[in-house]
């Protein structure tokens, strides 16, 4: 039998009675020599203790499988909690590749990360996790793969083996990872020597962490982005925020800038990615960037054309109605849409075309000189880029997104052609949303300077 246990970070008081009674039970005591001080009271004096070196875990594990074969009741110690960072996975990995029939069992304690969440107050009241910066048994590659992670993900985190002679730069890297992403006033906490008579509580901030203050008998607790310092405490709140109703602009800003997060800003232009992310947030999917196509500062141009009153043509009341009233109306623009006029319904039966396409017909006549914007019917942006190929119109431009599998890829296929600004949803793909989208897009583009 070998029974792995949890000592705890170095205090008795810190060392649980199931331990205790491990311990006391034991035959055979395999540990570093220099925890051995911290359980004086509860070996047996008939006991043996077999103590090594720091470095030499899968010896221990090894003499502990030796002295359970002999038929001994044998713990093999560690401190904190004997399953985190410490010997149950050797030993246990160990009797595994052994072969032999020895029963095993952990016998948990309590670990440093929550021996210091307890004397900081309340620094784990949120998702946390615990990175080791050893590398004698991880490359550091992984380690650091995990430390950006963590960063990233925000959560609090304790950083365990922080520091040694031989890794002294670590801790550095580690800092200028997290400086990265939390603020440079984040809570840290340097906890050595923790339930030991030496014990040492420092609090500072990220920017201010000394790594020179840090050693190996350190444990470091790095705060996410809410924890706060009060009096000699360090508080993580269980939710973040106030947990107030998000307002319908804040929303929208949230997911504006969650899709920038996905993507690479630098390669596009500014008005062009203001529209491809309007157009993801009304898809819910990234790659649509890749099916919007326009023709240079085609959005720049329509954004000064809209701003000073111009006037908009849909070929459905879809778009009609996708397209921001408030925008409209603050400067002074109109959306004109004759689907459903009955001079449409005469000419779609008179010429047997599709009511979009008659509209879009008496539209241009109307009004020449329009941003041109097909939501949905292939025929519409068809009969407005024959009018602009034949010289009779001549629009601020067109926005062509018609959706579906009929004349749809020929229809955009005209629209690149033309000597006109242009902007497109490619393929199959588009719907009245998507031409909403990419006017509103064109309304809001001085919006855009708050991301980007």
């Amino acid at each position: 039998m070998i029974k792995v246990v949890g000592i705890g970070p170095g205090s008795k008081d810190y060392i649980l009675p199931i331990a205790q009674k491990a311990i006391q039970e034991a035959d055979v005591i395999i540990g570093y020599h220099y925890y051995f001080q911290f359980i004086t009271e509860f070996i047996r004096e008939d006991a043996l203790c077999i103590g090594k070196e720091l470095s030499e875990e899968e010896k221990r594990a090894e003499i502990a499988i030796e002295k359970a074969i002999e038929g001994n009741k044998v713990v093999v110690i560690g401190s904190g909690d004997a399953g985190i960072y410490s010997m149950a996975s050797i030993v246990y990995q160990k009797v595994a590749q052994s072969g032999e029939d020895i029963e095993l069992e952990t016998i948990p304690g309590i670990s440093a990360f929550v021996a210091a969440g307890s004397k900081l107050g309340a620094v784990l009241g949120h998702d946390f996790c615990c990175i080791s910066l050893s590398d004698l048994m991880t490359p550091w590659k992984t380690i650091q793969k995990r430390i950006e992670a963590a960063a990233f993900g925000d959560f609090v985190t304790s950083i365990y083996n922080p520091k040694s002679v031989k890794r002294y730069w670590q801790l550095a890297k580690l800092k200028s990872i997290f400086l990265t992403h939390r603020h440079p006033e984040t809570p840290v906490a340097i906890c050595y020597q923790l339930g030991r008579l030496d014990e040492e509580i420092t609090l500072t901030t990220l920017a201010a962490l000394n790594i020179d203050d840090v050693d190996m008998f350190s444990l470091v607790v790095i705060g996410n982005s809410q924890t706060f310092k009060f009096k000699n405490h360090l508080i993580t709140p269980r939710g973040y925020l106030d947990r107030k109703p998000l307002t319908g602009p804040e929303i929208q800003q949230a997911s504006f800038k969650e899709i920038i997060d996905q993507l690479n800003v630098s390669q596009y232009q500014r008005d062009f990615l203001w529209t491809a992310i309007r157009c993801i947030h009304t898809s819910g999917d990234v790659d649509y960037i890749n099916y919007l196509s326009t023709s240079q500062n085609a959005i720049s141009i329509w954004h000064n054309y809209l701003i000073n009153g111009g006037t908009i043509v849909t070929d459905v009341t879809m778009v009609q109605a996708g397209i921001t009233k408030a925008f409209v109306s603050q400067y002074g623009s109109q959306v004109i849409c004759l689907l459903n006029t009955d001079e449409t319904l005469e000419l779609s039966k008179k010429e047997n075309l599709t009511r979009s396409q008659a509209g879009i017909r008496l539209a241009a006549q109307q009004y020449p000189h329009a941003l041109f914007v097909i939501g949905n019917a292939p025929t519409a942006l068809i009969e407005i880029a024959d009018q602009v190929k034949q010289g009779t119109i001549n629009p601020a431009g067109i926005i062509g997104a018609p959706v579906g599998f009929i004349n749809v890829i020929e229809s955009k296929e005209r629209l690149k052609t033309l000597p006109i600004p242009y902007a497109l949803i490619e393929e199959k793909r588009g719907g009245s949303n998507f031409a909403a989208a990419i006017v509103n897009a064109a309304f809001s583009l001085d919006e855009s300077e708050n991301y980007f």
